[in-house]
C-alpha cells in the first residue's frame, strides 16, 4: 500500500473532481482495515457515516470553497462525536455516545472533512505512552514493540501510518507534540483559548487544549485556520480574536532561542543530543541567529505541572460517579457502595493514581504548601517565557528526551514516565503555542521531534518557522 496523499492534496484532487470523495474516504476506510488490526490505533470506525457524508459532498457544487472537502480525519477518543461512542479511552465510559458534537468537529466537518473513526487514548488522556487506555496499547508503525508515545497514541499512529492524513489530538502537557515526535509526524498545540475546548472530556481544564496532528507543517497550519476561532460555549475561549505576530517567511533574519541548560540532564539521549546540534546548525546555516537563553524555573516545570494537572483531574472526573455520568457498578448494596464500586472498577490505576494524588494537594492541610505554591511557580515560569520573547523570536528545544520507549518500559516507575514531558509541559503552564516536526532519526532509525515555542497568540508564527526549517533541513520533514 501507498501512504494516503497529505491533507492539501487530498482537498485539492476533490475539489477539482479528480477524486471523488467517496473514492478517498474508502480508500482510509481500507487502510485502516487492513493495517490496523497490528496497531490499534483506532477506538471505533464510522465507515457507514463517513461514507454518507462523502456521498453528499460529492453532490455539492462548491467544494472548491471548502478548505478541508473530502479529508478524511480521525479524532481522538476524548473529543464527542454525535451518535458516536466516545470513551476516553476508559471503562467508566464505555457506550456512551454523545447527543452533540465538540465544536472542533462541528467546523471540520462545516469545512467538507470526513470523519472516519476515533483513535485510542491513555484514559482521561493520562499518560505518555497509550499504555494507559482501558482498551489495549496502541503500538508504533514502525517499531511494534515500542509506544507511539501518548496520550494521543493513537491519532498520531494513524497518521504515521499512513491511515489518514489528518487527526486532532488533545494537548495537556505535550500529548500531542511528543507522541508527534515518537511517529515522526507534526504536532501543533495552540495558545490556550484559540481553539474550543467544549466537547473535550476534561483532565486539567486549564492547561489542556486540542490541536492537530499531520503529515507536515501545510496541512497542521490549514487545519488549524479551520478550527481556531471564539466559541460562545466554551468560557475560556479567547473573545477577541487577536492579530497574530508578524508572519516570518523564512529562517533568514530569525533569533531563536535555545535553553541549553534544559539539555543537560542525564535523561536525554545521545541521539536526539546529536539531532538537535544538527537542526541547530540547519537553522544557522539558512540565516537564523541563535541565542542561548535561560528558564530559570523550567526545571521546575514537571512537578508543577503534576500537581496542577493532578488537582484539576480531581475535580474533573468527580462527576463520573454512576449517578450524574458514566456507567454504574451493579449489585452495589448501598450508595457509598455504589460510588466506591464504580469508581474502583471502571477507573483504571493511573487515572486512580492522579485523583488521589490530585485529592491530597488540594486538602485543607496541604492547600498552601502543594497548589497554591504550583501556581506561585507557574507565574514564574511565564515571566521566565516572556522575558525570553524579549530577546528571541521563538524557542527552540527537543519534543522529547528520548526517543519511542518499548512497551511495558516505564509502566513500572510512573515518575519516569511522568519525565517523557520535560520539555513540553512549559508551553502549556504558561498557555503558548509549540509545535513539534521531525529532525532526524536515531541510530536505531526511530524519528526525533524538534520542537518551536512561540509567545502568546503567535501561532501563525511558530507554524511559519517550523515551515521554513522543513523546507530547509535536508530531509524535509520526511518522516
Amino acid at each position: 500500500m501507498t501512504p494516503m496523499m497529505g491533507a492539501a492534496e487530498v482537498r485539492a484532487a476533490v475539489a477539482s473532481r479528480q477524486l471523488s470523495a467517496v473514492e478517498v474516504c474508502r480508500e482510509a476506510l481500507d487502510r485502516i482495515a487492513a493495517l490496523d488490526p497490528g496497531l490499534n490505533a483506532f477506538r471505533t470506525t464510522t465507515a457507514e457515516r463517513a461514507l454518507a457524508r462523502a456521498a453528499a459532498l460529492d453532490a455539492r457544487d462548491d467544494l472548491h470553497a471548502l478548505p478541508l472537502a473530502g479529508v478524511p480525519i480521525a479524532i481522538k477518543d476524548n473529543i464527542c462525536t454525535k451518535g458516536v461512542e466516545t470513551t476516553a479511552g476508559s471503562r467508566i465510559l464505555e457506550g456512551y455516545r454523545p447527543p452533540y458534537d465538540a465544536t472542533v468537529v462541528a467546523r471540520l466537518e462545516a469545512a467538507g472533512a470526513i470523519v472516519v473513526g476515533k483513535t485510542n487514548c491513555d484514559e482521561f488522556a493520562m499518560g505518555s505512552s497509550t499504555e494507559n487506555s482501558a482498551y489495549g496499547p496502541t503500538r508504533h508503525p514502525r517499531a511494534l514493540d515500542r509506544t507511539p508515545g501518548g496520550s494521543s497514541g493513537g491519532s498520531a499512529a494513524a497518521v504515521a501510518a499512513g491511515m489518514v492524513p489528518l487527526a486532532l489530538g488533545s494537548d495537556t502537557g505535550g500529548s500531542i507534540r511528543q507522541p508527534a515526535g515518537f511517529c515522526g509526524i507534526t504536532g501543533f498545540k495552540p495558545t490556550y483559548g484559540r481553539v474550543s475546548r467544549y466537547g473535550l472530556l476534561a483532565f486539567a481544564s486549564s492547561l489542556d487544549q486540542i490541536g492537530p496532528m499531520a503529515r507536515d507543517v501545510t496541512d497542521a497550519a490549514l487545519t488549524f485556520k479551520v478550527l481556531a476561532g471564539h466559541d460562545p460555549r466554551d468560557s475560556t475561549s479567547i473573545a477577541d480574536r487577536a492579530p497574530d505576530a508578524v508572519r516570518h517567511a523564512g529562517l533568514d533574519g530569525l533569533k531563536v532561542g535555545v535553553p541549553r541548560h534544559l539539555l543537560d540532564g542525564p535523561g536525554v539521549e545521545s541521539d536526539v543530543l546529536a539531532a538537535f546540534d544538527v537542526a541547530v546548525g540547519a537553522m544557522q546555516t539558512a540565516g537564523a541567529t541563535i541565542v542561548e537563553i535561560a528558564l530559570p524555573h523550567a526545571s521546575h516545570g514537571v512537578p508543577v505541572y503534576y500537581i496542577l494537572a493532578t488537582a484539576e483531574a480531581s475535580a474533573n472526573l468527580a462527576r463520573y460517579d454512576g449517578v450524574r455520568f458514566g456507567s454504574r457498578a451493579d449489585d452495589a448494596g448501598s450508595l457509598d457502595e455504589m460510588y466506591a464500586r464504580t469508581r474502583g472498577e471502571r477507573f483504571g490505576p493511573e487515572v486512580k493514581r492522579r485523583i488521589v494524588l490530585g485529592t491530597y494537594v488540594l486538602s485543607a492541610g496541604y492547600y498552601d504548601a502543594y497548589y497554591r505554591k504550583a501556581q506561585q511557580v507557574r507565574t514564574l515560569l511565564g515571566r521566565d517565557y516572556a522575558h525570553a520573547f524579549g530577546q528571541v523570536d521563538v524557542i527552540t528545544c527537543p519534543t522529547s528526551p528520548t526517543t519511542a520507549f518499548p512497551l511495558g518500559a516505564r509502566t513500572a516507575d510512573p515518575l519516569q514516565m511522568y519525565l517523557s514531558d520535560v520539555f513540553t509541559v512549559g508551553a502549556n503552564l504558561a498557555g503558548l503555542p509549540a509545535v513539534s516536526v521531525p529532525c532526524g532519526v536515531s541510530s536505531s532509525q526511530l524519528p526525533i521531534g524538534l520542537q518551536f515555542i512561540g509567545p502568546a497568540m503567535a501561532d501563525t508564527l511558530v507554524l511559519d518557522v517550523a515551515g521554513a526549517f522543513e523546507r530547509a533541513a535536508p530531509w524535509n520533514g520526511a518522516a
